[in-house]
C-alpha cells in the first residue's frame, strides 16, 4: 500500500529514486480531459515525472495552450496538446484523439462534467457515460495494451461501462482497467492523522469498496493507533465517504475537488509507471474482482509490468464495518448494472 507524499515531494525526488526512473524505459501517458479542472493539474504534476517520456493532453478545446504552457517546464518530458478534428464531439474520424492515443502505455481519464451543489455522482451519468464511451472506444483502436485509469465520475458505473465497450471489441484485459480511487484513502489518511496528532505520510489507510458516497468503506479498525469513540467512528467514516460534499459546498457552486482529484489521481499514475517499470507496488484500486459478490470492486492490488497482477484481500472487518459492508453491496452492484446497461441496452 502507497504512502501519500506531501505536495513539495512531488517536485524533488531524491537523486536515487530520479536515477532508477530514468534508466526504465519511459513510457508514453495520454490524459483525456487534460483542459479541465482535474486534468489540467494533474497534467502538470505528471509532466514532473521523471518516468514519462511522453505526455500527450487532449480536450475538446484549450489542449494546444495547456501543451504550450506545461512544455516551458524544465523536465524530459515532451508535450503534445491535440484536439477533435475540427474541434467536434463525438470526434469526427478520431483524428486528434488518434493521435494522443497512439503508443500510450497509460491513458488517464478525468474527462466529464464536475459535480455541482446537491448533484450526486449519480446524477453525472448520463453525460459523463457517453463521453467515457467514446474515449474507451478510441482506446480500443489506438492503445489496447495500455493502462487505462479512469477518473471520471461515476466510478462504480464508468469502469463497467469501459469493460463493456473493450469486450465489444474484443480487447478487454481485466488486468489494464482500473477505477482511480486513491483520492479515498488520501482523504482517509488525511482525516485519521488529523484526529491522531501525526504527520499524513506515516498513515496508510485501505479503504475498499467503490467510489461513491456509502460504498466508500475506510477500514479504520485495521490503523495501529487509531482508537476513536464510537461517535468519532461514525464521524470520520461518513467524512471519508462524503468529503467531496464538503468541496462542492465550499466552492458555492463552481466545481467539485480538482486539485487533490489531481494529486490522487497522479500518485495512482505514478504506481502504475513503478509497476510498468518492473517494481511490485501496492495500491487500492476498482478493478474487476471476485473477492464479493459484486463484478468490480476496490481493493488492494499489486501492480507490476502486467498492469494488475494480483488482486489482495481486505482482512477482518470490524462489526461495525461489516454493517457498512452489507448496505454497500446492494448499492454497488445497481451501480455497476447501470453502466452495463448503457452499453447494451
Amino acid at each position: 500500500m502507497f504512502t501519500a507524499r506531501s505536495l513539495a515531494s512531488v517536485a524533488s525526488y531524491s537523486s536515487a529514486s530520479v536515477a532508477r526512473q530514468m534508466s526504465s524505459a519511459s513510457k508514453k501517458v495520454a490524459v483525456l480531459g487534460a483542459a479541465g479542472g482535474i486534468g489540467q493539474p494533474l497534467s502538470m504534476l505528471l509532466k514532473l515525472s521523471p518516468a514519462i517520456g511522453e505526455l500527450a493532453c487532449y480536450d475538446i478545446v484549450g489542449t494546444p495552450g495547456v501543451a504550450a504552457d506545461l512544455s516551458h517546464i524544465p523536465t524530459r518530458a515532451r508535450v503534445s496538446g491535440c484536439l477533435p478534428a475540427a474541434g467536434a464531439w463525438p470526434p469526427r474520424g478520431n483524428e486528434g484523439l488518434g493521435e494522443a492515443l497512439t503508443g500510450a502505455d497509460v491513458v488517464v481519464i478525468p474527462a466529464g462534467v464536475p459535480r455541482k451543489p446537491g448533484m450526486t455522482r449519480d446524477d453525472l451519468f448520463n453525460t459523463n457515460a457517453g463521453i467515457v464511451k467514446t474515449l474507451i472506444q478510441g482506446v480500443a483502436e489506438f492503445c489496447p495494451e495500455a493502462v487505462i485509469a479512469i477518473i471520471s465520475n461515476p466510478v462504480n458505473s464508468t469502469v463497467p461501462i469501459a469493460a463493456e465497450i473493450l469486450k465489444q471489441k474484443g480487447v478487454y484485459n481485466p488486468r489494464k482497467l482500473c477505477g482511480v480511487t486513491t483520492f479515498d484513502v488520501i482523504r482517509a489518511n488525511t482525516f485519521a492523522a488529523a484526529h491522531m496528532g501525526v504527520d499524513p505520510a506515516s498513515v496508510d489507510v485501505t479503504v475498499i469498496g467503490g467510489h461513491a458516497g456509502i460504498t466508500i468503506l475506510p477500514l479504520y479498525s485495521q490503523l495501529e493507533g487509531f482508537a476513536p469513540s464510537d461517535a468519532e467512528r461514525e464521524a470520520i467514516t461518513v467524512r471519508t465517504q462524503f468529503g467531496g460534499d464538503e468541496v462542492v459546498q465550499a466552492k458555492a457552486g463552481s466545481g467539485s475537488a480538482t486539485l487533490s482529484m489531481a494529486y490522487a489521481g497522479y500518485l495512482f499514475t505514478e504506481k502504475v509507471l513503478q509497476g510498468l517499470n518492473g517494481e511490485k507496488v501496492t495500491q487500492c484500486a476498482y478493478v474487476q474482482s471476485d473477492l464479493t459478490d459484486c463484478k468490480y470492486f476496490a481493493s488492494p492490488c499489486e501492480f507490476g509490468p502486467n498492469g494488475v497482477e494480483k488482486v489482495l484481500g481486505y482482512g477482518t472487518l470490524s462489526a461495525y464495518e461489516q454493517a457498512w459492508f452489507d448496505k454497500m453491496i446492494p448499492d454497488l452492484q445497481k451501480q455497476i448494472k447501470k453502466g452495463e446497461d448503457f452499453v447494451n441496452a
